[in-house]
């Protein structure tokens, strides 16, 4: 007799965890299978794990602020007094450090973020050049627009003019550990009855009267549920097409492989301990302080970027002269930084829509839902995201046509709705987006 939930979450990663706790908590008996070994193993393990507050929307904003108030309270979302009876492992920690964004030409300088963070009241400070080079010793605000690859001859050449300042938001950090934040999320689903099963992947979701039926695994195994919800990250177009799930949606997923480098911090810097998350337009770099006085160096995709997309189960893993050029565009800011020609860093997958905003939607198929196109930008996110597609799958299996009137979400930290609408397969591409990273 083949197994049964109440809904199966196919994804264990920090988004995938955090439906599976959702879903469990609000009564039903679930099931996160994951191809891989443990929660957060695939492309989450490699997340920068960045907590922020500015995106280009104003939901984009809102959620992303709502999410903040979970990661700044981590243990009691989990619903612990004790950690270490939650997870074995303890818990990860949220290095509240803020975020400075700087004003560049690119960004208009931030007059759009502005306009959204005033209107969801989200605390924000102003800092002129003084006090960047305050904040950060050694900082030079030459300006280098465009950005460009280091074979280009005018690669590293000032281009006139220099940068004013920034915005700070304290409402931001990064989380070191997003593997171990996952593995949170998953102990904290298992508490509320929830179910985890790794080193399956689902190779079939039959489907039938219209509805799902729950999912195949390559070990033979059926398993039925009349909710499917696909979080598989990178692999998400590959079980949408398993469900035949893709023939309405005017945005689709696809994998994207992107690289962020590892440097050590110039000597008396303790980036570490007074370091903060970096985005900057104008060098077309983000970046964090990492364990050991290291700085993570990611690209904000400018123009001259390739943009790789791949097959998700066949990628180069090596790093390559994207991440030196990466490194070398943050030596601009920092001119003391030694960059190898051999450096360290990660190489992963994002899961991208056409607009760098996710989808978070029912499908054609009833019972068959999508958290997907996440990657990159959405890990903050997760708890809300994880709420709001519970929120979503009560609305519509309850008989609420989403398609045609929206769920709206209520936020739990601040007074705003979402209108989930706005992250629908039948959207057309948000043109208010950054069409990057950035969200």
């Amino acid at each position: 007799m083949a197994q049964s939930y109440d809904a199966i979450v196919i994804g264990a990663g920090v988004i995938g965890a955090a439906v599976g706790l959702e879903l469990a908590r609000g009564g039903r008996k679930t099931l996160n299978v994951d191809a891989l070994p443990a929660a957060g193993y695939g492309s989450t393990s490699n997340s920068c794990a960045i907590i922020r507050v500015h995106y280009s929307t104003l939901d984009g904003t809102a959620l992303a602020y709502d999410g903040y108030f979970y990661w700044k309270h981590w243990a009691d979302y989990l619903s612990c007094a004790d950690e270490r009876g939650l997870d074995e492992r303890g818990l990860a920690v949220f290095h509240d450090c803020g975020c400075l964004v700087m004003k560049t030409q690119q960004n208009d300088r931030l007059a759009k973020v502005l306009k959204t963070v005033e209107a969801l009241d989200i605390p924000h400070e102003h800092w002129d050049a003084e006090q960047v080079r305050a904040a950060l010793p050694g900082y030079d605000l030459a300006c280098h627009w465009p950005a460009k690859l280091m074979t280009d001859a005018d690669f590293g050449a000032p281009t006139g003019g220099a940068l004013e300042g920034g915005i700070y938001f304290p409402t931001a950090g990064y989380i070191s550990d997003p593997q171990l934040a996952s593995h949170n999320l998953q102990r904290a689903a298992e508490a509320a009855g929830g179910t985890f099963l790794f080193n399956k992947r689902v190779v079939e979701i039959p489907v039938s009267g219209g509805r799902v039926q729950g999912v195949v695994l390559d070990d033979g195994s059926r398993i039925s549920a009349p909710v499917v919800v696909n979080v598989a990250g990178p692999h998400s177009a590959q079980v949408n097409r398993l469900a035949g799930a893709e023939g309405d949606m005017r945005i689709t997923t696809q994998a994207l492989r992107q690289e962020v480098v590892h440097v050590k911090a110039p000597e008396g810097l303790d980036f570490e301990k007074n370091g903060l998350v970096i985005s900057d337009s104008d060098i077309a770099c983000y970046c964090r302080p990492e364990t050991g006085n290291h700085i993570l160096v990611g690209s904000e995709d400018p123009d001259c970027d390739p943009r790789e997309m791949v097959d998700p189960d066949a990628f180069n893993r090596d790093l390559t002269d994207q991440a030196v050029t990466q490194a070398y565009r943050y030596a601009q800011r920092l001119p003391a930084l030694k960059v190898s020609q051999s450096p360290k860093g990660v190489v992963d997958l994002y899961d991208v829509t056409e607009d760098w905003i996710p989808i978070y939607d029912r499908s054609a198929i009833d019972g068959f839902y999508m958290a997907i196109g996440s990657s990159g930008n959405q890990f903050k996110n997760a708890p809300v995201a994880g709420r709001m597609m519970a929120a979503l799958i009560d609305y519509c299996e309850g008989g609420g046509d989403h398609d045609a009137q929206p769920l709206r979400f209520k936020l739990s930290n601040l007074d705003h709705s979402i209108d989930c609408g706005s992250f629908s397969r039948l959207r057309e591409v948000n043109q208010d987006s950054s069409f990057s990273v950035l969200g």
